[in-house]
């Protein structure tokens, strides 16, 4: 899968927005060009972070699966019947 992943990830979409920040106050509102950049910048990293989130869901819900088989699977010889008993 692209896009950022990890702690490297997470701190370069941390850079961007502190980067994001300093430029948004550096940028005098009658500089339209400036604005319009900034704008674009700003959608770049909101939608990196919506995949980051997306990313983030998907992997606790696959570490949810796992915990979900592996408790299913430590609880199954304790219920299993033992040979040589009966069930009454």
């Amino acid at each position: 899968m692209s896009g950022t992943n990890g702690r490297s990830g997470d701190e370069k979409l941390l850079r961007r927005l502190r980067r994001l920040t300093a430029r948004a106050d550096a940028v005098k509102a009658d500089d339209r060009a400036q604005l319009i950049a900034l704008l674009d910048d700003v959608e770049a990293v909101r939608q990196a972070l919506v995949r980051e989130c997306a990313r983030l869901d998907e992997e606790i819900r696959r570490a949810t699966v796992r915990i979900t088989a592996i408790t299913a699977y430590a609880r199954g010889p304790r219920f299993a019947p033992r040979p040589g008993r009966s069930r009454h």
